[in-house]
This record gives C-alpha cells, sequence and structure tokens, in this order.
C-alpha cells in the first residue's frame, strides 16, 4: 500500500482498544493514560529524525521513525503509520529527493493525530489537556 492510497484510513482511532480492554471506565483511564504517553513527546522524535536525515544518518532516521511509527501506532493512526513507511522506505532505499516531500507529509499527519487525540483527551479525561 502507497501512502497516497491511505486518505481515508483513520487519522486516530482507540475504540478497538477500548473494547479490547472492556470498555468500562478502568480501561478509559489506561487508554488515557496510552494516548498521553503515546503524544507525550510531541514532534521532538520526529525533529530527531530530521536532524538525522540532515546529517546524513539515514540508519537513525529510519530507528528514530520506526520507533515513532509503533507508538503512534498502537492510537490506531492508520495515515501516520502509511507515511512513515512511505519515508522509511525512501530513506532505505535511498530515493534522496522523495524525502522532503514525505518528510512534510509524515509531520502533516502527526500533527493530525496530535490534535485528534488532544481533543479525545480533553473529552475523556475530565481537564483540558495541552496539545
Amino acid at each position: 500500500m502507497s501512502y497516497a492510497s491511505a486518505p481515508d484510513e483513520a487519522v486516530f482511532c482507540v475504540e478497538k482498544l477500548l473494547e479490547y480492554m472492556g470498555n468500562d471506565e478502568k480501561a478509559v483511564k489506561t487508554v488515557v493514560k496510552i494516548v498521553r504517553d503515546g503524544i507525550g513527546p510531541g514532534v521532538e522524535p520526529l525533529n530527531m529524525a530530521g536532524e538525522a536525515i540532515r546529517d546524513a544518518k539515514l540508519m537513525e532516521a529510519r530507528r528514530i521513525l520506526h520507533n515513532l511509527r509503533g507508538t503512534i501506532g498502537n492510537l490506531g493512526a492508520k495515515r501516520f503509520v502509511a507515511a512513515s513507511l512511505a519515508l522509511e522506505l525512501a530513506l532505505q532505499e535511498g530515493r534522496i529527493m522523495e524525502i522532503p516531500l514525505l518528510f512534510t507529509a509524515l509531520e502533516g499527519e502527526l500533527k493530525l493525530v496530535h490534535d485528534h487525540a488532544g481533543a479525545w483527551l480533553d473529552q475523556h479525561s475530565g481537564r483540558a489537556v495541552a496539545r
């Protein structure tokens, strides 16, 4: 699947995770913690990956992106996962000309995840959460 073919996939969706955990108040509290932990680092991991790319440390960039993809993927962020995979593959294959555009797309997807996760936290945690 290419990133371009995934426009209708989920930006953020923890409903299945909630169901799996029992869909009760305890599950909500646990998922609130998972979401907070997932978006807590903000854009810093992506900034670190961008720095590694600028320094031509492509393996390090791929490692950072892989870890970020796992963390954000736990939040049902299928579009982010697809965008990250596209960038990771371009880095692996040395498709240098595509990297800036793919990186920009990934930044946009991460912002969407943060926005949606923040709104979800506002609804489920009982207090405003900084984004």
